[in-house]
């Protein structure tokens, strides 16, 4: 402990520490005595400021102890804190050293009641991983589709309400029994127990759905009680689990044969796409009728093939072949003197054509037709250029008329002077009664006596 006691400064050789070394001292005592321990109790004074940290406090019937829970810490939490709740933390134990508070830093928090259900969870999970019911060996495929589909689970609950919704969208004609149970609560696993083992004794089903929607641990924990794993695991029907969201993963999902991550998840899985399932109809009928037109044609070709040979072996077949050959000789010879005259025809014409070409005539009528149209054109730009000056004359002729004084006196208005100075008049303060003004107007002047004035508000 020499160490600990580390002089700060020396009075009279005495060892003096400052409040703040104190703390610090204290601080790094705790922390390195203890590491992350396991705390429970009852959440009191509990506060949330605008930063996103907790502050609040732990306590039994004899004792409280400051807590911290910082903001990256708490942004993780699946329930709300609130006063009076039991809770169990993982925290580190410290000493906030600006008031030399003894405190714990929070690094998780749990519901004390969710602790002991994920407890015996981890415990009844690790008997039956050691039996085997969790082995992949023993887990069967699921028929495609079902002739029949069991749906373990409550008729009202919104799980019934999202599978049978999947299943008429995606495959209607899929007949569905529903085994209704109680989903939560006592007595809920007995039920759903009872419920597989009474289908497999009437057989009316070849595919069982034991589902239900969302809720906390303790909601769910009818699908996590031994009864029921054993009860899915003696069933000969294969069974589908589906119990609340994608996080939550219960006994009843490592036994199952196959586990969807929702209800709606799992009629997805179990149905098949009643459209995708037409649309392979239609092309498995498209294939069968191109694959008989195709033997069809076969089978034609085979019959005209034998038809040319016994037609081919006939005396009157070869008179008429060697006439078709004598008469496709006559064809060819006089399609080679049509192609004959039209190639002397095209020469023809191509000089012609180019004598014309070199004639000094055409030529005067070419230059003589250049001419005549760069007149035009010089007509046409001379015309717009006019144009163009015009519209711009009259443009600044507005612009001119608009700013004009005079303009605006033409329509009303007057330039009020004061009679002396000469000044122009913006506001009636500026005269008084009894003093001259002019009035200029757009046609002559008005000389006037001021009588009165006022301003408007």
């Amino acid at each position: 402990m020499q160490d600990l006691f580390f002089n700060d400064k020396q009075s009279d050789g005495r060892a003096v520490y400052t409040v703040s070394r104190l703390n610090q001292e204290v601080r790094l005592l705790l922390e390195n005595v203890y590491p992350l321990i396991w705390v429970e109790g009852e959440i009191s004074n509990l506060s949330r400021p605008s930063s996103g940290h907790y502050y609040f406090s732990l306590k039994d019937q004899e004792a409280q102890v400051r807590c911290a829970m910082f903001r990256n810490t708490a942004i993780r939490l699946r329930f709300q804190p609130k006063d009076g709740m039991q809770v169990l933390v993982r925290a580190r134990v410290g000493l906030y050293p600006a008031r030399g508070e003894f405190q714990l830093i929070i690094e998780h928090m749990e519901d004390a009641g969710d602790g002991r259900l994920r407890r015996a969870f981890e415990e009844l999970k690790h008997k039956l991983q050691r039996e085997g019911l969790f082995d992949a060996a023993r887990k069967r495929p699921l028929p495609v589709p079902p002739r029949r589909l069991g749906i373990v689970t409550s008729p009202t609950g919104a799980a019934i309400h999202d599978v049978l919704t999947v299943l008429r969208r995606r495959f209607p004609l899929l007949p569905v029994l529903i085994y209704p149970v109680q989903v939560q609560g006592e007595g809920a696993a007995e039920q759903i127990a009872a419920a597989i083992r009474l289908a497999n004794e009437r057989k009316e089903v070849d595919l069982l759905l034991v589902t239900r929607g969302g809720g906390s641990l303790e909601d769910l924990w009818a699908f996590n009680e031994e009864v029921v794993a054993r009860a899915i695991y003696a069933s000969e029907i294969p069974v589908v689990s589906a119990v609340g969201h994608e996080v939550d993963v219960t006994i009843a999902d490592l036994v199952a044969d196959q586990r969807a991550p929702t209800p709606s998840a799992a009629a997805e899985m179990i149905s098949p796409d009643a459209g995708a399932w037409l649309m392979q109809l239609s092309r498995h009928q498209a294939c069968l009728q191109q694959q008989q037109q195709r033997l069809l044609q076969r089978l034609r070709e085979r019959l005209d093939w034998l038809h040319r040979r016994v037609q081919m072996q006939h005396p009157q077949r070869r008179l008429q072949d060697a006439s078709q050959r004598l008469d496709g000789l006559q064809l060819r010879l006089e399609q080679r003197m049509r192609q004959r005259l039209r190639e002397l025809t095209v020469r023809q014409q191509h000089a012609a054509q180019r004598l014309l070409q070199r004639s000094p005539a055409g030529q005067i009528k070419t230059r003589q037709d250049h001419v005549a149209d760069l007149r035009q054109r010089l007509v046409l730009a001379t015309r717009h250029r006019f144009q163009l000056c015009r519209q711009r004359l009259s443009f600044n002729a507005h612009r001119l008329d608009t700013v004009s004084p005079l303009a605006t006196l033409a329509r009303g208005y007057a330039v009020v002077r004061h009679g002396e100075s000469g000044r122009i008049l913006r506001d009636a303060g500026e005269v008084s009664p009894g003093e001259r003004i002019t009035a200029q107007l757009a046609q002559g002047e008005l000389h006037c006596l001021v009588e009165a004035t006022s301003k408007s508000e």
